[in-house]
């Protein structure tokens, strides 16, 4: 049974909104796969049953896709609202002035403009492997989608397998720092806060360094700048290479995550940035995807930018393509970030 939103759920200043969503989505999903793996049958999550805007919606997509939707509409019975989610892409609504809702025709309506990733990370949820995350970028009133840059409000809200007991959230707000909450997943029971710190460390080992390999056609050429990359790192900062740890995480919001918790040193994701430089298509991460949690790395302390230190801004949209590096503080990037552009602009050319 899909939920009902109360008054309550849906009013209030919309940080704690959206924080109620996001425990509604998490319940949604893991009851989803908890049912699946209770019955032996991934499939009933793993189902492909469209193509959406921004991805392929999967079946446990679709579900939390339509607590959204009753979502948006208890919202939008009271206060105007743009809302983007990579099932539908933007959406305007408000009320009609006689306790229902209409739709809007752009963004010009004084309300807020909300990307919201619902299930980033499907794939690993949906077979129980690790967590997904719900990404929420939230921007102030506009005439016009919004940019990353206009994001004042992110909120990176975990959804563990089945076996998890806690859950994890990060949230910020623009020029402020970046809040890390654990809580029980029965009652939601506050466990454990702290506003994080980038600390100073910048060692070039004993920690996790990945280039994000998605793509099966992208893994060589990957591979092979990961390798120039190291062996720099080997020979000018005397990186110990046994201790230099990957790992693939089919979800940017968790590599972000990661990053920001200082479990991962770097995370670089350039699978456009290489498939414009061999001339070829891939599958990109998207705006929605990672805004929200960009704008709580960099909170965090983190540095987050785009290829060979590029400035990072792009539209909130399903379509446009995004390419990232990051680094888990200031220090750390100074050290490796020459390195790795060095074997990016060696790699082979179309």
């Amino acid at each position: 049974m899909q939920p009902n939103f109360e008054p309550s759920d849906v009013q209030g200043p919309w940080e704690q909104a959206l924080g109620r969503l996001c425990d509604t989505l998490r319940s949604e999903a893991r009851a989803a796969v908890a049912l699946a793996v209770e019955q032996g049958d991934l499939d009933l999550v793993a189902r492909a049953v469209r193509q959406g805007a921004g991805d392929v919606t999967y079946a446990v997509d679709a579900r939390v896709e339509a607590a959204i939707e009753r979502w948006l509409e208890a919202c939008a019975t009271t206060r105007s609202l743009s809302l983007l989610t990579e099932d539908t892409g933007w959406r305007h609504m408000g009320p009609d002035g006689r306790g229902g809702v209409r739709a809007l025709p752009d963004f010009d309506h004084g309300g807020p403009r909300i990307a919201l990733d619902p299930i980033d990370g499907t794939r690993n949820l949906m077979c129980d492997l690790r967590s997904a995350w719900t990404v929420v970028s939230f921007a102030p009133p506009g005439p016009a989608a919004p940019r990353l840059r206009d994001v004042s409000f992110g909120m990176v809200s975990e959804i563990p397998d089945s076996r998890g007991g806690r859950f994890r959230r990060l949230t910020a707000q623009s020029g402020g720092g970046c809040a890390l909450e654990e809580r029980e997943l029965l009652d939601r029971a506050l466990v454990r806060a702290r506003t994080l710190t980038p600390g100073k460390d910048a060692r070039v080992d004993h920690g996790y360094f990945p280039i994000f390999r998605y793509s099966p056609d992208q893994r060589p050429a990957l591979a092979a700048i990961e390798a120039d990359f190291t062996e720099r790192l080997r020979v000018h900062e005397g990186a110990n290479l046994r201790h230099f740890f990957d790992d693939q995480y089919i979800s940017n919001a968790g590599q972000l995550f990661l990053l920001s918790i200082g479990t991962y040193r770097m995370i670089a994701d350039v699978r456009g940035w290489l498939a414009a430089r061999l001339g070829r298509t891939t599958v990109n991460s998207h705006p929605y995807d990672v805004a929200g949690a960009i704008l709580c790395a960099r909170a965090a302390g983190c540095v987050v930018e785009g290829p060979l230190g590029t400035e990072l801004d792009f539209e909130l949209d399903v379509t446009t393509p995004v390419d990232f590096i990051g680094f888990t503080n200031p220090a750390t990037a100074a050290r490796i970030r020459p390195h790795l552009e060095a074997a990016m602009r060696s790699a082979p050319r179309a």
